[in-house]
């Protein structure tokens, strides 16, 4: 596994000058919150030439806030507040007040998985490499590597399960699909226990660590298994990115995950109409029982029977964990296809899923790839509407960043 640099996964920049003739000495960094309170804010945007070795945004009153940037401009920093509609100008300083520090966010390879530290707290586990099974009565078709699991909340406690008891296929955050032809056959690549369709990790193209994100790319083979011989139908890349969040009201763990699936052969992947298939969560293990998980949707339905089936742009799913309340938000971007996408919620299990096949058949074709993009929030204690709504509009609606001279 290598470690390299960050590829944004949500830019919002825009640039009033060419780039030849801006040094990061004369470049002032304005940030508009637009129409929302901002606090805590991921903010990123693209940083010209000359000006890619700044560390830090120093503000009016001298003080500096971290600033990671890529080999390729992308720059990232956590806007601290910013009041509905007011703006904020930064300069760029190369010295940051993490200088000598180690990363506050760091990815580092642990047996077969990356495992994300935020101020040397584990917070996240990619599971790369098929994991060894927990148990030894699981079918031996289900193993697999390529999801994230266990994703931990602030005080430590996780939210995500790995081959539960029951729908033993299940893996913490993954995104198979369900319902599919391919070449004349119909592969599952969701239901491995059918062992007409598979999932399979490839390879870690690179990591990194920093004092705002830590991430890693990765990716998988989507692999028909229906035919006399195995055929890659789909390749995959996941890019995932966790932040370093400290909101001064309300601690949270926040990442985003990117994928994005195109076919490896001249032949379609037609995703047949189902209600499940897309990016699937498992939830832990304590929850199991309709009594004992509990969701919130954006359109404030709590009731799982009467929002599954529903769009919408976000989905928060909590229960108890060692006698404790916590969950996990997801917040469905608003590029993604067929936005707000339709859930399943279980009626019994703690599992949810964006699954924009619900709304009838479409494909992934050779000239139309699919790229779909989530952002998590994982929480202790009760849902909170508002708070949610916050983060959704810092996901959907970012602040716009103006670079000036």
């Amino acid at each position: 596994m290598r470690n390299s640099t960050f590829t944004s996964l949500a830019v919002a920049a825009m640039a009033v000058a060419p780039a030849c003739l801006l040094s990061a000495e004369s470049l002032r960094i304005t940030v508009s919150a637009g129409d929302y309170e901002r606090r805590d804010t991921v903010v990123t945007f693209e940083l010209p030439e000359g000006a890619r070795d700044s560390r830090a945004l120093e503000n009016a009153d001298g003080k500096r806030i971290p600033l990671q940037v890529s080999k390729d401009g992308q720059a990232a920093f956590l806007l601290p507040y910013l009041e509905q509609g007011a703006k904020a100008t930064f300069r760029l300083a190369g010295k940051a007040p993490t200088d000598n520090v180690s990363p506050w966010v760091e990815v580092v390879e642990d047996r077969g998985r990356l495992r994300f530290t935020v101020h040397g707290t584990p917070a996240l586990y990619y599971q790369a490499e098929e994991r060894p099974f927990p148990r030894p009565d699981i079918n031996p078709v289900l193993k697999r590597g390529g999801f994230l699991h266990p994703v931990l909340s602030p005080s430590g406690r996780t939210v995500t399960a790995s081959y539960p008891e029951r729908h033993t296929h299940h893996q913490g955050i993954w995104s198979p699909w369900t319902r599919t032809r391919f070449q004349g056959r119909s592969p599952d690549f969701w239901n491995m226990h059918s062992e007409t369709g598979k999932v399979e990790f490839e390879e870690i193209d690179k990591t990194w660590s920093g004092p705002v994100h830590g991430g890693f790319r990765s990716r998988h083979r989507f692999l028909d298994l229906s035919g006399d011989e195995p055929v890659v139908a789909l390749n995959e890349t996941w890019e995932v990115a966790l932040y370093q969040t400290a909101d001064a009201e309300r601690e949270y763990r926040l990442f985003d995950l990117k994928s994005h699936q195109e076919t490896a052969t001249p032949d379609p992947l037609i995703l047949v109409e189902h209600h499940y298939g897309g990016l699937g969560f498992r939830g832990h293990e304590d929850w199991v029982g309709e009594e004992n998980t509990h969701f919130l949707t954006s359109e404030g339905e709590t009731d799982r029977r009467e929002g599954n089936g529903t769009r919408t742009r976000w989905t928060h799913i909590s229960g108890d964990v060692d006698g404790e309340r916590t969950g996990i938000a997801i917040f469905c971007h608003p590029d993604n296809f067929r936005f707000p996408q339709p859930v399943r919620l279980h009626p019994r299990e703690p599992f949810f899923c964006y699954a924009p096949s619900q709304l009838g058949d479409w494909e992934i074709t050779p000239d139309s790839p699919y790229t779909a993009r989530y952002r998590f929030a994982v929480m202790d204690g009760e849902a909170d509407a508002t708070e949610l709504e916050r983060l959704w509009n810092d996901y959907a609606n970012p602040p716009e960043v103006r670079i000036e001279n």
